[in-house]
């Protein structure tokens, strides 16, 4: 069975994001907004497609900052949709700003995104799966998997063979503890 391990490898944009993102653990949360967007954004497209159009996204949601992105009004919405560097879909762009005001919230009552998550671990990937669809707009079972996944929560973003594995679990994510 081929890998995300197998693939990335020497890949221009995969290579970089499997041996230095994916699966690492993230605190920040404009860095964990950020993966959730990208996450929501990437259904019914490639990984590919969300890598080459991250610096776009980036810029188009100004950094991901969850204070800014929350006072995104009808403006920013006309200027994300009509944005061709980005994906162009209502619902995504709404869920994102809705996300973001959901994030501000958890600052209130849990101190941050990281913090929520925390939490919450561990839990079984089904109850995460409810748990995110409570909290967020957009986020079916794939993307909370990936979403978790990518962010050290759930264990399986790398092989145990890929070199890049054990510096995943030397960076000590939650999965691991």
């Amino acid at each position: 069975m081929t890998t995300y391990c197998d693939i990335a490898s020497g890949h221009p944009f995969h290579g970089p994001y499997h041996d230095r993102e994916y699966g690492f653990p993230l605190r920040g949360d404009a860095e964990l907004f950020e993966r959730l967007v990208l996450e929501i954004n990437q259904a019914g497209l490639s990984w590919l497609t969300i890598l080459r159009k991250r610096e776009a996204f980036r810029r188009a949601y100004r950094g991901f900052d969850p204070e800014v992105v929350a006072r995104f009004g009808a403006r920013d919405r006309a200027r994300l949709l009509a944005d061709a560097g980005i994906i162009r879909n209502r619902l995504k762009v709404e869920a994102a700003i809705a996300n973001a005001k959901t994030l501000l919230g958890l600052r209130e009552s849990h101190g941050g995104f990281a913090a929520w998550l925390d939490a919450h671990h561990p839990a079984p990937k089904p109850e995460w799966v409810k748990l995110f669809r409570r909290t967020f707009r957009f986020t079916g079972g794939e993307i909370v998997g990936e979403f978790l996944l990518s962010t050290g929560y759930l264990p399986g973003a790398h092989t145990e063979g890929c070199p890049v594995y054990r510096k995943v679990r030397a960076a000590r994510p939650p999965w691991s503890r």
